[in-house]
């Protein structure tokens, strides 16, 4: 039987965890429209992401170290949420802020560098 390269299961690990994120971040950007959970099928949509989301780490972190996957979906996720608030949602973006995401991203980076996986 034709097993796969460890290098392509990499890849689909990456790729399965970056949908998570945006499956997350998705989630989070709708959050408000759910007021507070009392709008049913806004608040089924945002708990159904947000499951879907899970389930996709946890298929994930089989194949990469949960310390580095962690990292890069709560890193990664951070940075989109406060982008898709600012473009779309009408929150404000400050020089402190991106300063935080900057940091948040180096860090991101630098824990993959030491080759986590």
């Amino acid at each position: 039987m034709l097993q796969p390269h460890p290098e392509d299961i990499v890849l689909i690990a990456s790729a399965l965890l970056a949908l998570a994120i945006v499956v997350e971040v998705m989630a989070t950007a709708l959050l408000p429209r759910t007021e507070g959970f009392t709008e049913p099928a806004w608040t089924a949509l945002v708990l159904g992401a947000y499951a879907l989301a899970i389930w996709l780490l946890a298929e994930v972190v089989q194949t990469l170290p949960v310390s580095v996957t962690y990292a890069v979906w709560s890193g990664a996720g951070t940075a989109l949420v406060a982008v898709v608030g600012a473009v779309w949602l009408g929150e404000q973006l400050d020089a402190a802020k991106i300063a935080g995401l900057a940091a948040i991203i180096v860090g991101v980076v630098l824990l993959n560098l030491q080759g986590g996986h």
